[in-house]
């Protein structure tokens, strides 16, 4: 992880960890802004993480993905990151003390 990378790291967990979530995300867009979410588990909305921070993402005008990483449980989805990044974008599963433990390719 380049030290960019590792601020997403950073981000990620402090999403997760606000609110105890199962899982924490962040993303940087081709502009390089970045963008968190956390899991919603509510009654009437289940959202993951890395849906939360793409939506916001989306939401803000990006039009494409630099990187992503997410905090805690089972590996994501990337078909949300192949969606709005394309091929190619790195993704990194982190445990909650922010150790790597998968790295996936978009």
């Amino acid at each position: 992880m380049s030290p960019e990378d590792e601020k997403l790291l950073t981000l990620a967990r402090a999403a997760r960890g606000r609110i105890g979530a199962a899982q924490g995300a962040a993303v940087r867009d081709e502009m390089g802004r970045n963008y968190t979410g956390a899991t919603v588990d509510l009654a009437s909305l289940r959202l993951g993480a890395l849906d939360v921070a793409i939506a916001q993402a989306v939401a803000s005008g990006a039009r494409g993905l630099e990187a992503v990483v997410v905090v805690g449980g089972m590996a994501p989805d990337l078909s949300v990151v192949t969606d709005l990044g394309g091929p190619g974008v790195p993704v990194w599963l982190c445990d909650s003390r922010g150790s790597v433990i998968g790295e996936f390719t978009s």
